[in-house]
């Protein structure tokens, strides 16, 4: 029997490794870019950045140290080289998977850190599987810009699962629904209409402002923006303004809010302020074919009928006045109930001097001659006898 030589020993010492074995190894070098362990085989392996985890721009030498033990599946026995290359993110992955697999069968909540931001939505890798979470489905409401939430860790369940197909959906809308109807139901078990809330403004529309009271939105409606006349939202609110409000009404889960405080009514004091025979000023806040509006004070219009506009005839108020001109006139009619008060320009000039009636005269003042008609009828008809 012949002697085995000494490369022989030792390269019966050293074990066998096939493509996708899992081996373990030890660190025995690190740069930023790779790893060179010990995997007990005649080559070291090399497990790269690319292959060590999905995550850009790792650098490896804060990852690992020399003597650190890794578990790592092998990627390539010779990758041409003599070198045995490593992976460590496709075994993490297999484990990965099956970890993501149960999550979504429990509706386990995961945490993640966003680690790309996409055109359709955002990218977080768990156990180094890559989730998608759609632009739909990581907000309760339409987000434009997904680019807040880079390298934010953010709560999310899995809603599809397909390993065949790599195709794991992230879903943290759900969430935020859930969440908030919890929120809306303990906030609508201790508010009462009247209440005075604080709260931030989320939307803002045509018709009114969305403002988030601490668990649920209420509607803040454009009639009920101001006690004057308000003509465009946008103007007046935008998103993340800290407003102070109170509960109008309460249906359900709807909430309707309002900045119309009573101490603020310009009503209470206007039968005073606006008294019939009051001179007042205000201005043109819109026109009909009838008369014009005068804003007197936010909140307080009142008519100028077309027929009281001019001492002269007018046909339309159009002629004479237009949006925004102050007006002067005479309040000639109050009415507190309806909220109405009537105006008139003509009201304010004096009245036509009358024409002087004809003298008469008295008769204690005059003389009076007394006639008997009958003693001169009977005169005259003796004298033709």
């Amino acid at each position: 029997m012949s002697e085995l030589t000494f490369e022989q020993m030792l390269e019966e010492s050293l074990k066998t490794i096939h493509t996708g074995e899992v081996v373990e190894g030890t660190v025995i070098d690190v740069k930023p870019e790779e790893i060179i362990l010990n995997i007990g085989y005649k080559s070291d392996g090399i497990l790269t950045r690319n292959e060590y985890t999905n995550e850009p721009n790792v650098d490896l030498t804060t990852v690992a140290k020399p003597g650190d033990t890794m578990e790592v599946k092998v990627l390539k026995v010779n990758d041409g080289e003599g070198q045995v290359i490593l992976t460590y993110k496709r075994l993490a992955a297999d484990r990965g998977n099956k970890r993501i697999e149960e999550a979504f069968n429990s509706r386990e909540v995961l945490t993640a850190k966003v680690a790309q931001v996409l055109d359709g939505g955002l990218s977080v890798i768990v156990d180094e599987v890559r989730i998608f979470i759609p632009a739909s489905l990581v907000s309760d409401v339409y987000e434009k810009d997904l680019t807040k939430y880079a390298g934010q860790e953010i709560q999310f369940v899995i809603s599809e699962y397909n390993p065949k197909r790599r195709r794991y959906i992230g879903d943290r809308k759900q969430l935020l629904v859930a969440e908030k109807a919890e929120l809306q139901k303990k906030l609508l078990e201790h508010i009462h209409v009247g209440d005075v809330v604080e709260g931030t403004v989320k939307n803002v529309t045509d018709f009114g402002a969305f403002i988030d009271i601490g668990g649920a939105d209420g509607l803040l409606h454009i009639s009920e923006m101001s006690w004057g006349r308000v003509e465009n939202p946008k103007k007046i609110f935008k998103v993340g303004d800290q407003v102070k409000t109170f509960i109008k009404e309460i249906t359900g889960t709807k909430i309707a809010l309002s900045l119309k405080f009573e101490d603020a009514n310009p009503w209470k004091v206007a039968e005073t302020k606006y008294a019939v025979g009051n001179e007042v000023t205000g201005k043109v806040a819109r026109m009909t074919d009838f008369g014009a509006f005068i804003e007197l004070e936010p909140g307080v219009d009142a008519l100028l009928h077309v027929s009281q506009i001019s001492k002269e005839h007018i046909e339309k108020p159009s002629d004479v006045l237009k949006v925004g001109d102050e007006v002067t006139a005479k309040v000639v009619d109050f009415n507190s109930e309806d909220k109405k008060i009537s105006l008139s320009v003509k009201a304010m000039f004096a009245p036509e001097p009358a024409e002087e009636p004809k003298e008469t005269v008295k008769e204690e003042d005059a003389d009076v001659v007394s006639v008997d008609i009958d003693a001169v009828i009977a005169a005259e008809a003796a004298e033709e006898e």
